[in-house]
């Protein structure tokens, strides 16, 4: 799959989208930067070749959102120790402890800070959406 990065600038604002993460479902862009700030639209566990939700449980989707989100970060030239805030969704909370153990093994070092919620219901049927804020070191 050949990867399609494009960085638009529009005033005081980069707008990023990238073809390594999915097409966002609306009127919204994957991310956008504003003054060395990265700010990335909530991510479903859509795999960018399928355009399909993956399979594996909330183990599996969390490391697709996780995925997706790296993919846009380096689109952006940010890497994963930029990251300063996350806000996971879940569709239940009892995936709280997998969701964890997973996201543990993407952020070993310096997590960054987090709030998670318990939402009636989410994009496409995901069990996990993450919305994530990059800062330039």
């Amino acid at each position: 799959m050949k990867i399609i990065n494009e960085i638009k600038t529009s005033g005081m604002k980069r707008i990023i989208s990238t073809t390594a993460a999915p097409a966002a479902i609306g009127p919204y862009s994957q991310a956008v930067e504003v003054q060395g700030t990265l700010y990335i639209s909530g991510q479903v566990p859509v795999d960018p070749a399928t355009g399909k939700i993956v399979e594996g449980g909330i183990a599996g989707q969390t490391t697709q959102v996780l995925k997706n989100i790296k993919a846009i970060l380096l689109a952006a030239g940010y890497s994963v120790n930029d990251v300063v805030k996350s806000t996971c969704l879940l569709s239940d909370m009892s995936d709280f402890k997998a969701m964890n153990e997973v996201y543990a093994m993407f952020y070993e070092a310096d997590q960054p800070a987090r709030a998670t919620f318990a939402v009636k219901g989410l994009p496409l049927g995901a069990l996990i959406e993450i919305e994530t804020v990059a800062v330039k070191k």
